[in-house]
């Protein structure tokens, strides 16, 4: 009789005695595999830059509070970015959904029926029922904890996804309002191309009128004109393009008619970039390909395990009764507890198929790791040369564009004291205005390597 009454314990009893075969997967050995993926790097970048910490708010390095207010618009407004949030958000409950499943479900059941027969005169009789429910899967071999955590490590890559995407939103806003400002600044330089050549054609217009001037002079002015305005509605169409790129980025209508500084802030100092070894740790690129692959291991977990038997506890509780004053009563209550043990035995080889796949996944992430790794690392050293080459850039374009200028304003001079051509003027004047325009340009590129240093760096953004 006691045999009987504790027989239902003995299929628990003989899992817990296998279940000391179970080995989870351990954090060690997903830091080895992973580790393993990057190359040996160097203590510090081959660039030559102070190895400190990666600099924080540097969006206020610009000095410039119109930038860091549309940085926070584009935070706020941006749809792309709000879809990110939302894919968050879904992350996280997918989440707490599979962590879940190692408590216990427990369903309240409630019913009611009334029976009787009009012809027969039987008298209608009621019957009411109030009861508890629970079922809960053993987890011995840790195939529902793999799984939570295999979810849970998907939720942290997802927001690591969101993190990188907030920052490269910033990064893209910077740089399409830098855009805007040089876009603002070559139509002043077109407009002043057109000025000086409207008034180089009335020179040459009166000195043609008085035989000291050729028609070839003329017609070369005249046509220097026309291409100048046509570059100019080009440039100002590249303005109002540059404005709606803008504004799309702050979730605005892009109406082109967003404001913007009428000069180029000044560049900031070279950001702090930190040591190779630490990007790992930094960049959220970088931190969700760490966690797929954690995500990864602990899928592969899942699916050897869900090989193994499982052990499921049932029970219920409850009272029935004809009347609800009489549905609780201790006479009315019964109870029952129940053990279901299920062993795979033949699947066709679904389950082992299942280990396979989730196997090859987990190489895949692993490879991917590798990879954006690596691509990380040649960003930073491209973006750090880039910076080193811009700067030599700069000194020189300075120098083209302050030279062309004064051989320009000796040109222009001489022309009109009859000691050169005018095809000789117009050259040096295209020479200057081009120097002017690039000088300009490669200011705005300065900046923009400032940008995109402190995004593959995963510096912060401030608030």
């Amino acid at each position: 009789m006691g045999t009987r009454k504790y027989s239902f314990l003995i299929p628990i009893t003989a899992v817990v005695l296998l279940s000391a075969c179970a080995t989870p997967v351990s954090q060690d050995e997903m830091d080895s595999a992973t580790q393993a993926q990057v190359p040996s790097s160097p203590e510090n970048w081959t660039v030559s830059l102070n190895a400190t910490d990666v600099q924080i708010d540097w969006v206020n390095t610009f000095n410039d509070p119109t930038l860091i207010k549309l940085v926070k618009e584009a935070q706020a407004n941006n749809k792309n970015l709000q879809a990110s949030a939302a894919n968050v958000e879904r992350a996280r409950a997918l989440a707490a959904q599979a962590g879940a499943a190692l408590t216990p479900a427990v369903d309240l059941t409630a019913g009611g029926s009334r029976t009787g027969s009009p012809s027969s005169g039987v008298p209608t009789t009621s019957n009411l029922n109030l009861g508890l429910q629970v079922n809960w899967e053993l987890d011995l071999w840790g195939r529902i904890r793999a799984g939570a955590q295999a979810a849970a490590a998907s939720a942290q890559a997802v927001a690591a996804d969101f993190r990188y995407a907030q920052h490269s939103l910033a990064a893209a806003t910077i740089k399409a309002y830098l855009t805007a400002i040089e876009a603002n600044l070559q139509v002043d330089v077109a407009k002043e191309r057109v000025t000086t050549l409207e008034e180089t054609l009335r020179i040459v217009t009166v000195r043609y009128d008085n035989g000291l001037a050729s028609g070839q002079d003329l017609a070369l002015t005249r046509a220097d004109l026309a291409a100048a305005r046509e570059q100019l509605i080009t440039i100002k169409n590249s303005q109002r393009d540059a404005l709606r790129a803008l504004e799309i980025l702050l979730g605005r209508y892009p109406a082109a008619e967003l404001a913007v500084r009428t000069s180029l802030p000044d560049v900031p100092p070279s950001a702090p970039a930190g040591t190779p070894s630490e990007l790992l740790e930094r960049r959220p690129d970088l931190i969700a390909a760490e966690r797929r692959v954690a995500a990864a291991f602990n899928a592969v977990e899942q699916a050897k395990t869900a090989q193994l038997p499982r052990l499921s506890l049932t029970g219920t509780s409850g009272g029935t009764s004809n009347s609800l004053s009489n549905l609780l009563s201790a006479e009315n209550v019964v109870w029952q507890l129940g053990t279901n043990l299920l062993t795979p035995i033949f699947d066709g080889g679904r389950l082992r198929a299942q280990v396979e796949i989730q196997t090859a996944e987990q190489e895949q992430a692993l490879a991917i790791y590798g990879q954006a790794a690596l691509e990380a690392f040649n960003e930073i050293e491209s973006t750090l040369d880039q910076g080193v080459v811009l700067m030599a850039r700069e000194v020189e374009l300075h120098q083209v564009t302050q030279q062309a200028n004064k051989a320009y304003r000796i040109a222009k001079l001489r022309y009109q004291e009859g000691e050169t051509d005018l095809l000789d003027v117009l050259t040096i004047q295209q020479r200057a205005i081009g120097a002017r325009s690039s000088y300009i340009s490669i200011q705005r590129l300065l900046l923009e390597q400032r940008v995109n240093l402190h995004l593959v760096l995963g510096g912060s953004f401030g608030n």
